[in-house]
């Protein structure tokens, strides 16, 4: 006896509708992972070990301060941020070694 799966397909348009919804909820946000997700996809191994090297001893420029602390105060947003880059990142520090 198969179970009917009409609430999934009826269910299906709202949970698009809604994912939707998010990504319109922060056009900036958009930008910003897109750009931080495509650094990451087209850096090599030793750039990223550079740029790690070389950020440990400067101040934030104002741009990427401003991001953090938006990020701080709003914790939708901060989850959106991190949903979207999360993978990408690990992924390529997991490939050049800088993590387990």
């Amino acid at each position: 006896m198969r179970k009917p799966y009409w609430p999934v397909t009826a269910l299906l348009p709202v949970f698009l509708i809604a994912g939707s919804a998010v990504a319109q909820q922060y056009p900036m946000l958009d930008r910003i992972a897109n750009k931080v997700v495509e650094k990451y996809r087209t850096s090599t191994c030793d750039q990223l070990y550079a740029e790690r090297a070389a950020s440990q001893n400067r101040p934030r420029p104002p741009m990427e301060q401003r991001l953090i602390d938006v990020l701080r105060q709003n914790p939708s947003m901060r989850n959106e941020f991190f949903r979207r880059v999360s993978a990408p990142i690990v992924t390529k520090m997991f490939e050049c070694g800088m993590i387990p």
